[in-house]
């Protein structure tokens, strides 16, 4: 566990941790998004990180702009690029506790192959991963994460292509923490998060968040209440007595952390061959 500074809980005021000079917000009415900030302030403020400390970095898309409204160090980079900034800034300021917001476009798609590297190489940095399932901002298009059958602005009969499992793919690839919650679920979403913050090595999070405006509409799915109930039934059929339909995954969800592993940060391996050849020199 890192050494960090404690603070009450019953104190976190989300206002404290935003510009407020940046409000109004451009978020959809409904947007999952929102919660998964507060969900992840929140679990900032329960570990206890100073907000000089606390570097934030996000790519290209609707994830790509929270890190703005973020009141610490924040670095809005090139689409698909968010964690190979955060490696050069984390190897840089190992100091610094580096949480990257992504989404799943940018993330899996353009992004691809920069996450398995990061997950094989288990620097000390925390990826939040947004899936909304589509490419929100930038028209709606199909995305790696976009459910068969959907309806997109590039699949208009269906989308056809299979879907990607991000965190068996992120386990696949040498994450050593990964974990997946639904923005339904917010305490358990503020804990997962904290976990996986103070989880020393590369944290890998999947947070399923709902895009009522471009996904939903076009999906038929209803407002926000209905994508939230349809998330829960995933999770728990039977407690659902399965009403909601096919294309909300029929089966369980896991949720949670879904792999925890012990094996060498990278960061603290470089610097220890720094440290050799520094004293060979």
């Amino acid at each position: 566990m890192k050494d960090t500074k404690t603070e009450s809980a019953a104190s976190f005021d989300v206002n404290d941790y935003l510009r407020q000079d940046r409000m109004p917000h451009f978020l959809c009415p409904g947007c999952g998004h929102g919660i998964a900030l507060r969900a992840l302030l929140w679990a900032v403020h329960e570990q206890g990180i100073p907000k000089d400390r606390l570097a934030v970095v996000s790519g290209i898309g609707c994830s790509g702009r929270l890190s703005a409204y973020i009141d610490a160090n924040t670095f809005h980079t090139t689409h698909g690029r968010p964690l190979t900034f955060a490696t050069g800034l984390k190897l840089a300021r190992p100091d610094l506790h580096v949480i990257v917001i992504t989404g799943d476009g940018d993330c899996l798609a353009i992004g691809g192959n920069h996450l398995i590297h990061a997950c094989r190489r288990n620097l000390d940095i925390t990826c939040v991963m947004l899936n909304n399932e589509i490419y929100g901002m930038t028209g709606g298009q199909v995305s790696p994460m976009t459910a068969e059958g959907r309806f997109t602005t590039t699949t208009p009969e269906g989308n056809t292509e299979p879907n990607f499992d991000a965190c068996a793919l992120a386990a696949a690839a040498g994450a050593s923490f990964v974990g997946r919650e639904v923005t339904a679920q917010v305490l358990a979403l503020k804990t997962l998060l904290g976990q996986a913050i103070a989880h020393e090595g590369f944290s890998f999070v999947e947070v399923l968040s709902d895009c009522t405006e471009i996904y939903g509409r076009k999906n038929d799915l209803g407002a926000s209440p209905e994508m939230m109930l349809a998330k829960k039934s995933a999770m728990r059929p039977y407690a659902y007595r399965n009403t909601v339909d096919v294309p909300f995954r029929p089966n369980a969800l896991r949720t949670g952390v879904l792999t925890r592993t012990d094996r060498p940060e990278y960061g603290a391996a470089w610097r220890a061959m720094a440290a050799r050849i520094r004293e060979e020199e």
